[in-house]
């Protein structure tokens, strides 16, 4: 799984869409989500504004923040009862005004357009990535194995390819300081 460059920038034209989308969506993680939600949300708004042509030119508004949302919270396990935070995803699409049948077509549709999987790397909680299995398990001689086991020049190595989020050791250091 190749890493995602995660950016806000956007076309110029899509400026008003992605503010409408991402004033919804930022109101609705801070009453029931938290900042790290509300970032991936807003960079899939914006990936979302940067393909071409991009899909949020149709529909309404709040169809797309709920979409969005609820791909991020798929990818999440937003609505497993154990998570934290946790919502149902009728009760999340509720809130935004939509069927939990809408919200959960829109949501493919933003998963699709984004290659989105559950516990994909590239749209995990940054809080949730040391526990991610997906983020680690990379192809060494020909075998599935934990980069974390791995010696620290193969780390490297897979790190600079985009392969893992990040150099074990040095996350640990940082945390150490």
């Amino acid at each position: 799984m190749s890493k995602i460059i995660k950016s806000e920038n956007i076309p110029k034209s899509m400026q008003l869409i992605f503010d409408s989308i991402v004033n919804l969506t930022d109101e609705f993680s801070k009453k029931h989500l938290n900042d790290e939600y509300a970032q991936l949300i807003r960079y899939a708004t914006a990936a979302l504004c940067r393909k071409k042509p991009s899909p949020l030119t149709n529909g309404k508004i709040n169809t797309w923040a709920c979409g969005i949302t609820y791909a991020i919270g798929f990818v999440n396990f937003l609505f497993d009862k154990s998570q934290t935070p946790y919502i149902n995803a009728g009760d999340l699409c509720k809130e935004f005004g939509i069927s939990k049948s809408t919200g959960g077509s829109k949501s493919k549709v933003v998963r699709d357009a984004l290659n989105m999987v559950q516990l994909d790397p590239n749209w995990c909680l940054p809080s949730q990535l040391e526990s991610n299995p997906m983020a680690w398990i990379i192809s060494f001689k020909g075998l599935m194995v934990d980069a974390r086991n791995l010696p620290r020049n193969v780390q490297e190595i897979a790190y600079n390819k985009g392969l893992i989020p990040y150099i074990p050791a040095d996350k640990c250091n940082k945390n150490d300081t």
